[in-house]
């Protein structure tokens, strides 16, 4: 694993903009990055991020499988209980999972370890899926990378069979906030993937969806939906209004209800304690357990809840390394030691690795001056090198 600093195209931005990347540059700084781009191995790939991949997302749906029949893991995990029975009847009916994106640490030695899964609502999907796959057949072209580069990545044709086997040719809606470049952008090459597999699709805002007499859930134009795409996290779903309504309407919801399990950053302990010492874990305790003192005066300090490192802080040796600032934390907190990433020319990556209807298909890179990755933090290509 390497950061190999190269040339920009002059016309990358000419060509984003014609690729309908209209979000590569966020509050005026850089989000797209081609100064430099990551290179791996393809033994590294395989080895040390596709197949822990693989078996971290094996693990996590075994954990699920206890968690619906298990009050006390609920409880830790601070699921709203009249949703329990919800939850538990998605994953015991086998509703189907889109995608995922388990993030990494991995320095190019030794086991990548789990930092976080963002099981529920991920982004940085079409900068993944599409851009970053186009920057390399024009790097290839120009000459800025080897000839017989590839890429760890076919999370576009995945997805595409993905809805085929999700939405069974059922029209699908595709809700969020679209007032968002990033989650429009998100929503957008979605609906692009389910047109492809031949699905009709309709996008929503999430404040546009209503509701039926029967309460059945429908659009603005009161067709009802029957399958929703929504990019918007289960955890806030149950806080609203509309949340009571959930379990009695017929809509299918993508992400499943069951990935609400997987949201909670308390599946980092619960992991540790069902797979103890696993080489791509990183030991882990919910703050008020009293093991949590094993991990000393250094740990990763997370809210069980919370969205692009925002609550987050660093302790070594009892100083807050870093932290950042948000919302979140009123659930609690887990402990989990902290990571050593590698540092690179000033910058800490942190591997993003995609799951699509449960096969590991592609990788993205995110870089940050500081060892938290945010929602400013930069998205680097990467290449295996032949």
């Amino acid at each position: 694993m390497r950061r190999i600093a190269c040339p920009e195209r002059d016309d990358w931005r000419e060509e984003a903009g014609r690729a309908g990347f209209a979000f590569h540059t966020i509050g005026g700084e850089p989000y797209w990055d081609e100064t430099a781009y990551y290179g791996f191995t393809l033994d590294q790939i395989e080895r040390d991020i596709e197949a822990p991949t693989q078996e971290l997302d094996r693990m996590c749906r075994e954990l699920v499988a206890r968690a619906v029949d298990d009050e006390r893991l609920l409880r830790l995990l601070k699921i709203p209980e009249p949703f329990w029975t919800y939850i538990a009847a998605s994953w015991k009916r086998g509703d189907t999972s889109l995608y995922g994106r388990l993030d990494l640490a991995y320095d190019g030695n030794g086991p990548a370890k789990l930092l976080e899964y963002n099981a529920d609502t991920p982004t940085a999907l079409y900068e993944t899926g599409v851009f970053q796959w186009l920057w390399l057949e024009d790097a290839i072209a120009r000459q800025i990378v080897p000839a017989g580069s590839d890429q760890f990545n076919s999370v576009h044709e995945k997805l595409i069979a993905a809805w085929q086997a999700v939405a069974q040719g059922r029209p699908v809606h595709l809700a969020g906030a679209l007032d968002s470049p990033e989650d429009l952008g998100t929503l957008s090459y979605l609906e692009d993937t389910a047109r492809q597999a031949g699905l009709a699709t309709t996008l929503i805002a999430m404040d546009r969806i209503g509701r039926a007499r029967n309460g059945d859930f429908v659009d603005e134009a009161d067709r009802p939906i029957v399958l929703a795409f929504k990019l918007y996290p289960w955890e806030w779903m149950f806080r609203e209004a509309f949340g009571r309504s959930l379990a009695g309407a017929s809509t299918r919801w993508i992400e499943p209800p069951w990935k609400a399990i997987l949201s909670s950053k308390g599946i980092l302990p619960l992991l540790w304690q069902m797979f103890p010492r696993h080489p791509n874990l990183l030991p882990a305790y919910f703050e008020d357990d009293p093991e949590a003192a094993r991990l000393g005066d250094s740990y990763a300090r997370k809210p069980l809840y919370s969205r692009e490192g925002a609550n987050v802080a660093l302790v070594v040796d009892g100083a807050v390394l870093d932290s950042d600032a948000g919302p979140y934390g009123a659930e609690g907190f887990v402990r989990q030691a902290v990571a050593a990433l590698p540092r690179f020319d000033g910058g800490y990556p942190v591997l993003g690795s995609w799951v699509v209807d449960g096969t590991a298909c592609g990788l993205s890179v995110r870089e940050d001056a500081s060892p938290i990755t945010k929602n400013t933090s930069r998205f680097l290509p990467h290449v295996i090198l032949p």
